[in-house]
């Protein structure tokens, strides 16, 4: 690899390499020679040399060629980085760690438990207190498997944990729950020993027995089954999860943020119009529009397969790319599929064209909607989900017709 090119003789190699893209040279063979004869280079570092080719007349049409080049080495670098389980980058041993993480959390709650005779009532709550805020964040943890990992198993014909596992995982939040909850009722050391024994107790096995089926069962299973850019895809997505209780690799992260400056900085060939009935919209601004609506939709095909969504700012409901190609009934948690299913079936016999529901969550009061989508004869062609936050709605009064300029 080489080592102190200056920016000049890297440029020289970079228009050599896309010189010879031209001739024929393929993507690969451009990305060794690039690794061999530049070595690592940031994001930033190849936009300036792009754009000084540029300058000299080299078209935009040629760089482009290099693009691909560009976001390989980064994809490259994040491959090796995942490459072995023991590595910190890769999502298990980063999964692992939580896990850790986690057992200290339920340790912590054993030792107090042990040593309940020693603490005053409101000091054992204050402290049980503490450790449960602390759980809250195993949600993420869960998350992540039934939004990222699973899907991608689910690929390789391998639907066990999303069938059961994310069953587990419910009853685990929703004893959680219950013990933040009835931890507010004990108001007597005498009520302490059935809370411990019915809540306590309880959350602390199914969590431990958890962790023991992920590391035993489920990881062991996902290194079987799932390759090694199935990995780097995974930890990518891991992105919109994010992480409950560590903090990524700081390498992982700079290379992550490589890898998407290096796609976003990618020329664009000129984009054709999307004609539509009433008009025509560029690609761009189709995406700006479901960007920007102060909703969340969510697309499935008649078949059941997720095939699109939007990503606004402020998106209720946790999509990721993984999901994109999964079946519908495959994204809810088991005890609710029966009623996805009942939806779906009469929305497809024509029953039923939407349904509606709202519900409280995480602090919002959010307003679902599912419309059966049908062609102009009346075919099915899918079902819609429309979700919007509708707090502030709901305070509305009156009416307002006139603009509040800020001053």
């Amino acid at each position: 690899m080489a080592e102190g090119l200056g920016k000049e003789r890297k440029k020289e190699i970079m228009k050599d390499i896309i010189l010879k893209l031209h001739q024929g040279l393929s993507i690969d063979e451009a990305k060794n020679r690039f690794e061999k004869e530049i070595g690592s280079v940031t994001s930033t570092e190849i936009a300036e040399i792009e754009q000084s080719l540029m300058n000299e007349g080299i078209s935009p049409d040629e760089v482009k060629k290099f693009c691909n080049v560009h976001a390989l080495l980064f994809e490259s670098a994040l491959e090796k980085s995942v490459a072995k389980e023991e590595s910190p980058a890769h999502p298990v041993y980063l999964s692992k760690l939580e896990n850790r993480e986690i057992a200290n959390i339920t340790g912590a709650i054993k030792e107090v438990i042990k040593n309940r005779e020693a603490y005053r009532l409101p000091q054992f709550k204050q402290k049980i207190s503490e450790s449960l805020a602390k759980m809250k964040n195993i949600d993420i943890h869960y998350t992540w498997k039934e939004q990222v990992l699973f899907p991608y198993l689910e690929k390789y014909g391998f639907f066990g944990p999303s069938k059961v596992m994310w069953g587990k995982d419910d009853e685990i939040r929703e004893l959680l729950n219950r013990c933040i909850s009835g931890l507010e009722t004990v108001k007597e050391k005498k009520e302490l020993d059935e809370y411990i024994e019915k809540n306590l107790n309880l959350l602390i096995e199914e969590v431990d027995g958890m962790i023991f089926k992920e590391e035993k069962i489920l990881f062991p299973t996902s290194l079987e089954k799932l390759n090694v850019q199935d990995w780097v895809e995974i930890l990518k997505e891991t992105e919109n999860v994010g992480y409950g209780f560590i903090v990524k690799p700081k390498e992982t992260s700079l290379l992550i943020e490589e890898l998407k400056r290096a796609v976003l900085e990618e020329p664009k060939a000129k984009e054709e119009a999307i004609s539509l009935p009433t008009g025509e919209l560029r690609l761009e601004e189709l995406l700006g529009i479901f960007n920007t609506l102060p909703v969340d939709i969510t697309f499935i095909d008649k078949d059941d397969a997720v095939k699109f969504f939007s990503e606004g700012p402020n998106r209720i409901f946790l999509r990721t790319k993984s999901i994109i190609g999964r079946k519908v009934q495959n994204c809810h948690p088991p005890k609710s599929v029966h009623v996805v299913e009942s939806i779906l079936k009469s929305f497809k016999e024509g029953k039923r064209d939407s349904v509606d529901f709202w519900i409280n969550y995480k602090g919002k009061f959010v307003y679902i909607t599912y419309f059966a989508i049908r062609d102009r004869m009346g075919n099915y062609l899918g079902t819609s989900e429309v979700s919007q936050e509708v707090t502030g709605i709901k305070k509305l009064e009156g009416e307002k017709k006139l603009l509040n300029e800020e001053r």
